[in-house]
């Protein structure tokens, strides 16, 4: 008799599945947050996976901060039609526009942390009960103590001291009005298992994961890519280098990494060597020791 046996990336596929139907199931109003980037693509797949041959059951959301790699809003814009999915797309610059955010001064000005207002607002104008989102427990420290379904109060906010058990694959999606679930199918997923994936989907990604030359800023040992949404300091100069995004999201503080990877099996071989994570070049993540988590607290992604 034949035994059949899952690969760990199919196991993995399995669990996601699994979590995306039960967001169906017990969410009146769910959506998938979608920035473009390589941990939401793999979410697309799986949500087309999880519901096939019906069309994605919810919509999409992009919180837009404006200073966004343009190659990434492009191919953002390109899946979304190819997929038949509904975008939403609410932007920083109107939460700053309406006065409900304000726009960091000075030479290290992101925002990034803006978002956080954005996404709140968003989520009670369409009364969305449940966010999807892509994040990975490897990817940070405060990511490491979210659960699958991580439930925030009426403000929106995280507490991740009360935060319900998840024994045996059983959620609690049980909430208050105005309170919301945020949901991470990829939770148990490594920044490794996301590129096997892509490479065993053969999954299309923008141009910026991928080896290119570009002009960029060396700033507090990270560079970044230039461009008008920075303003350089009085000893900081422009050069070109060969780099490549490990992870994508507001140009002013998404670090790009010197990288001759042209193709996801030179990624996987670099990834396999590197000693630093993805996050490790993002500046939003080095303003404080728990920058993170008091961000996630305050209701961030």
């Amino acid at each position: 008799m034949h035994t059949y046996r899952l690969t760990h990336l199919k196991a993995l596929e399995a669990e996601a599945i699994f979590i995306m139907r039960e967001v169906a199931s017990q969410f009146e109003k769910p959506v998938l947050l979608f920035s473009g980037g390589k941990d939401s693509i793999v979410m697309v797949r799986l949500a087309q996976k999880a519901f096939h041959p019906a069309k994605i059951p919810f919509p999409f959301m992009h919180v837009d901060t404006g200073h966004n790699f343009p190659e990434t809003i492009e191919f953002r814009d390109k899946l979304v039609k190819e997929v038949g999915a509904n975008l939403i797309v609410r932007t920083v610059q109107e939460s700053i526009d309406k006065g409900r955010a304000t726009e960091e001064k000075g030479p290290q000005a992101s925002r990034n942390m803006l978002q956080t207002v954005t996404l709140l607002d968003a989520l009670e104008e369409f009364q969305f009960t449940a966010a999807i989102g892509g994040a990975r427990r490897d990817e940070e420290k405060a990511r490491a103590k979210e659960r699958f379904f991580s439930h925030r109060n009426e403000f929106g906010q995280w507490d991740p001291k009360n935060q319900r058990p998840e024994l045996w694959n059983l959620f609690n999606g049980n909430m208050h009005i105005a309170e919301h679930f945020r949901v991470f199918p990829l939770s148990n997923w490594t920044e490794m298992d996301v590129w096997q994936y892509i490479k065993m989907e053969e999954l299309s990604l923008p141009s910026i994961y991928f080896s290119h030359e570009r002009e960029v800023i060396h700033r507090n040992g990270i560079y970044l890519a230039n461009s008008e949404y920075l303003t350089l300091g009085k000893d900081e100069f422009i050069e070109n280098m060969v780099v490549r995004c490990r992870t994508v999201g507001d140009m002013t503080c998404t670090g790009v990494v010197a990288s001759p990877a042209r193709n996801v099996d030179d990624i996987i071989a670099e990834v396999a060597a590197a000693r630093v994570t993805e996050r490790g070049g993002r500046t939003d993540d080095k303003r404080s020791e728990t920058a993170m988590e008091d961000r996630k607290k305050d209701g961030y992604f």
